[in-house]
């Protein structure tokens, strides 16, 4: 499962090529941005609070204190979790929103459902729980299962609140405690609160005119109705048959559950506003061979080699293990590289500038894949992405484009008007037309880039002086690693913040679990606070800025989504603040100032 070729792309006008990809950018910009989608609150409450697939019980407000309040029990929260359980932090409990573990993949079970990404780099702690996925791309189903495994494995169920939503967090001056708030009225005290929500953690909702007149059934990709459709998350969904379907939104979750609504709706419209980048899947059962050839650090090798080729490049003859469409200018880079013997003169300068030719190259090698499977070339020309490689989430699908050949599909392409125009009682309406529809389907994606009161829903969230972490982190991330905050005490971040970025994102989640709990293993259970100081903090932002890579060019002339702020002026990263030396460059530091044995930075008070 090593041999990995470069790909064939083809020769492309360089100059020409820029100009179409600002020309498409600057039709689909708008001046709301972010505003453009409306918070599921309000009366759109069902398309993130309800819960299809667990039936909420009524109990008893829980009033209880607790060492460490683990806030999420998706993969952040749950590797969190295990790395507190394996440094003998045990005092501690789970609150989850959802009526079991899984996080996204918890709530995402929309029939195609499927990881995007290698399932040996994404899915965590395969090697402590002993597991192997079954396939190259796992499906929604397994992942569910292995983060039910995890939980299983570090007996987290038994310390785990389900179906509980955190509405507040106070900090208490006089206790020492923060007071978590929660939506089923309980008084929770902690010591200590570990933030661990994930990035797609709350859907959003496109504001269309008329989104509340329609009359038919609607509901988010996120909170599948298989009531209504019937069917599981590998399709079948027999209760579409006669029905028409509109899909609001082609990005990962869209080009994963068209398909299947495809086989069953009588007719279907997908309203796209930008057509996403669609690589060949590809998928592939694990090889039984491959799989006992591993040895112990396998896991933490092959996520090392796929954040070479996202961020960095391969080295002369260095394979790659990943071999997907994720490391494909990386693969091609290094094989043009090495035939050109350009290895000794090649500049960081030139590095950019001969990356920068092969991302274009394999984009147009995408495009003439769209020629080659659409067969309408009107179709054809709208489904194709003018935009360089990673602007957009890549997607990855062997049935999407086929399925525009299909007589009972129609693609409403709205660049030209920049998003779908109105709802009505009946339909759509797009380019002027009403399609009269009997279900509406918010493939919408989720707050990942809008403010942060938004994203996290926790209000009041107030640490010392009742200061608000939303007005504390207004003007960008305050932190000491992007992991603690002056003012707010025993808090610990996890996510996109001020620290190391890597392509396997588990991993980002699981170096920040390993550098709080050994925190938490050597004061916390002891300490009544653990707190950075105002200096410290100072000086991170200060190296992080300093040492940051301005990659903004980029980022606006990319067509708008949530990686660049729907084009806003003021563009706020999906990936944080990064710390750009490098994700291993982080690890070092973390494991410097934890080789002091000091804590430098942290005020740590008995």
């Amino acid at each position: 499962m090593t041999d990995c070729a470069p790909t064939q792309t083809p020769e492309i006008d360089l100059p020409a090529l820029r100009e179409k990809y600002l020309a498409e950018r600057d039709k689909r910009l708008r001046p709301d941005g972010q505003d453009q989608y409306i918070v599921t609150e309000q009366g759109f409450e069902e398309f993130y609070e309800g819960d299809p697939y667990t039936t909420v019980v009524p109990r008893e407000p829980i009033t209880d204190e607790i060492g460490t309040a683990v806030l999420g029990g998706g993969w952040a929260g749950l590797i969190a979790a295990a790395r507190l359980e394996e440094a003998g932090v045990t005092d501690f409990r789970i609150i989850e929103s959802a009526g079991d573990f899984g996080g996204v993949w918890y709530w995402n079970r929309y029939p195609g459902i499927q990881v995007d990404t290698d399932s040996y780099s994404y899915l965590p702690l395969l090697e402590e729980t002993g597991y192997l996925p079954t396939e190259k791309y796992t499906h929604g189903d397994e992942n569910f299962e292995h983060a039910q495994r995890i939980g299983k494995h570090y007996n987290l169920y038994e310390r785990a609140i389900f179906s509980t939503l955190v509405k507040s967090l106070e900090w208490n001056e006089r206790d020492k405690r923060w007071h978590i708030g929660t939506n089923r009225g309980d008084a929770i005290r902690a010591r200590h609160v570990i933030m661990a929500q994930g990035p797609f953690n709350k859907p959003k909702l496109p504001g269309i005119p008329g989104i509340s007149e329609f009359t038919g059934h609607t509901f988010h990709s996120a909170r599948w109705d298989y009531e209504y459709t019937g069917g599981t998350m590998h399709g079948g969904l027999d209760g579409l048959r006669g029905k028409r379907v509109a899909v609001i939104g082609t990005g990962a979750s869209g080009v994963q559950v068209i398909p299947h609504i495809a086989q069953s709706a009588e007719h279907l419209y997908v309203f796209q506003r930008t057509p996403s980048y669609v690589y060949d899947r590809g998928d592939v059962p694990t090889d039984p061979e491959w799989a006992a050839s591993l040895q112990p650090g396998w896991t933490r090798e092959r996520k090392r080699n796929f954040h070479t080729a996202a961020f960095e490049a391969f080295a002369p003859g260095q394979p790659d293990l990943i071999c997907d469409g994720w490391t494909e200018v990386a693969r091609n880079l290094e094989a043009h590289v090495t035939a050109t013997d350009a290895w000794a003169t090649l500049t960081p300068e030139k590095f950019m500038e001969l990356r920068e030719v092969e991302d274009y190259k394999a984009m147009e090698r995408v495009r003439r894949r769209v020629d080659e499977i659409v067969r309408d070339p009107a179709t054809a020309e709208a489904l194709k992405p003018y935009y360089r490689f990673l602007c957009k989430r890549p997607c990855f699908s062997d049935a999407y484009l086929p399925t525009f050949n299909r007589p009972n599909v129609t693609l409403v392409d709205v660049a030209e008007t920049k998003g779908v125009e109105r709802i009505t009682a009946r339909g759509v309406v797009a380019n002027g037309v009403e399609h009269e529809v009997d279900c509406i389907i918010f493939a919408s994606g989720f707050e990942i880039t809008t403010d942060l009161d938004r994203r996290l829903a926790i209000a009041p969230f107030t640490g010392r002086d009742g200061v608000s972490l939303y007005e504390h982190w207004a003007d960008g991330f305050s932190t000491l690693h992007g992991i603690t905050s002056h003012k707010f005490p025993n808090v610990f971040f996890t996510g996109f913040t001020q620290g190391g970025v890597t392509a396997a994102v588990t991993e980002i989640f699981d170096q920040q679990a390993r550098h709080i709990a050994y925190i938490l293993s050597t004061v916390g259970q002891s300490a009544t606070t653990i707190e950075p100081t105002a200096d410290a903090v100072a000086e991170w932002v200060r190296t992080v800025r300093e040492t940051a890579v301005d990659n903004t060019t980029f980022q606006r002339e990319c067509t708008p989504g949530y990686y660049n702020n729907e084009g806003e002026k003021n563009i706020r990263s999906h990936l944080g603040e990064p710390y750009w030396p490098g994700f291993y460059a982080f690890e070092d530091v973390l494991q410097a100032w934890r080789d002091t044995g000091e804590l430098p930075g942290l005020v740590v008070e008995k």
